[in-house]
């Protein structure tokens, strides 16, 4: 797998009226963030495991961090947007043994398929698209930084960051962190280790796993610390260890699911403290979870719906998109054979509007659209106008325009109606 620029199709989005676009404004856990137009955005975005194909879950975060590029795009903005694949994990080599396939077969082929999920569901492409097979010398250099600077020390063969500095900012309880990050990756009961949330930063090599040769022995590196690299080096540039000279912070936004924010999200905030001392990122903006008939959708309960398995059954991917951009991007939200009629139904009653001879006013309502992202992305408040806007036509309303409202849902949110 390679390092790959713009690795799928740019949709095109029209160019609309470059009017009044309010700073972009995200209201998270940790506190309000604003960006104001006129700026470049520097956004990481954390990306697959590519031992599976793109479910609902997947789609719904990366259409987050779309709505973010479009909008700062369609304000004339810069964005320079990186993401990673992790390319080298224990899911992986899991499955790949279970299916007697090659991992690194098995992670092209569902990255390949995330590709085309993605080009179907017109996102835009990240400006890099990393694999972390491909920066292990990046690393290297990023964790010799980390030991040099004292935020490490070894238990056998395997080197852990030390965490007790950034314990203090912790999103949750110390019991709690600890309990989801022995369900997420980390080994807090591990005789020998400082604390029990000090994760992995490189692992010492274990018997038919892949390994790479490193100043810290041969091996592969922590899930953490790869995130850091990929996202610092492609975003600040080759002297990423010398931090970014020009903010307060390294990064503008990190992004992904809900799930990440401990300990991923922590863990990579702090190493790349500890690498660089400086703060990670301006904004973390994390994604709500999406269920299925009133269940969490998950790996281990088998009742993944995946994006793919929709479009080969004739799903219109216009009719994805809009169902999963109705709720607020940060609430967790179910899915079901409800939402999905209800999407198809409310797509061709939009359609049917905009191709009639005579619409209601459309002005106030693309007022409405851009008004409603910049604050924190509220599709939900714009959705709800755009329904009213269909009853308001069937009603004879008139003075709107089909193309200059088509244009704008294009550009803004991706939708082509």
């Amino acid at each position: 797998m390679e390092i790959l620029e713009n690795p799928w199709p740019t949709p095109f989005a029209p160019l609309i009226e470059r009017g009044n676009f309010p700073p972009l404004t995200f209201k998270g856990s940790q506190g309000s963030h604003s960006f104001s137009s006129g700026t470049a955005l520097n956004m990481y975005v954390c990306g697959i495991t590519p031992y599976d194909a793109t479910h609902l879950g997947h789609a719904a975060t990366y259409l987050t961090f779309d709505l973010i590029n479009r909008y700062k795009r369609a304000a004339g903005d810069a964005v320079n947007f990186v993401e990673n694949i992790t390319d080298v994990d224990e899911p992986l080599f899991e499955r790949a043994n279970r299916d007697s396939l090659d991992w690194r077969d098995l992670g092209q082929s569902q990255t390949d398929l995330y590709r085309n999920d993605m080009t179907a569901l017109r996102v835009f492409p990240p400006s890099y698209f990393v694999p972390v097979t491909q920066v292990m010398p990046l690393i290297d250099q990023a964790i010799t930084a980390i030991v040099k600077n004292g935020y490490s020390y070894k238990v056998g063969g395997d080197l852990y960051f030390r965490t007790k500095e950034f314990l203090p900012e912790l999103p949750i309880s110390e019991s709690e962190a600890i309990e989801n990050f022995a369900q997420r990756g980390g080994d807090p009961e591990r005789v020998g280790k400082e604390h029990p949330l000090d994760p992995v930063l490189w692992i010492a090599n274990k018997e038919g796993e892949p390994g790479w040769q490193s100043s810290h022995g041969f091996g592969r590196p922590g899930w953490h610390v790869e995130c850091c690299v990929i996202s610092l080096r492609y975003l600040l540039g080759e002297n990423f260890l010398e931090g970014n000279k020009s903010s307060d912070t390294l990064i503008d936004i990190q992004g992904g699911g809900s799930d990440l924010i401990f300990p991923h999200h922590f863990m990579s905030a702090a190493q790349s403290k500890a690498m660089t001392g400086q703060k990670f990122a301006k904004a973390f903006v994390h994604t709500g979870m999406i269920g299925l008939d009133g269940e969490k959708m998950s790996k281990s309960k088998g009742n993944l719906v995946f994006v793919s398995k929709l479009l080969d059954q004739g799903v219109d991917p216009v009719v994805i998109r809009y169902a999963l951009l109705q709720g607020h991007y940060s609430k967790d939200r179910m899915w079901s054979d409800k939402v999905l009629r209800n999407a198809v139904s409310e797509v061709q009653n939009i359609r049917t509007s905009l191709a009639m001879m005579e619409i209601a006013p459309t002005k106030p309502l693309i007022s409405t659209l851009i008004e409603s992202l910049a604050d924190d992305l509220n599709t939900s408040r714009f959705f709800n106008e755009l329904k009213m806007w269909v009853e308001d036509c069937h009603k004879g309303m008139r003075g709107g325009s089909a193309g200059e409202l088509s244009r704008a849902m294009d550009s803004l949110l991706g939708l082509t109606f």
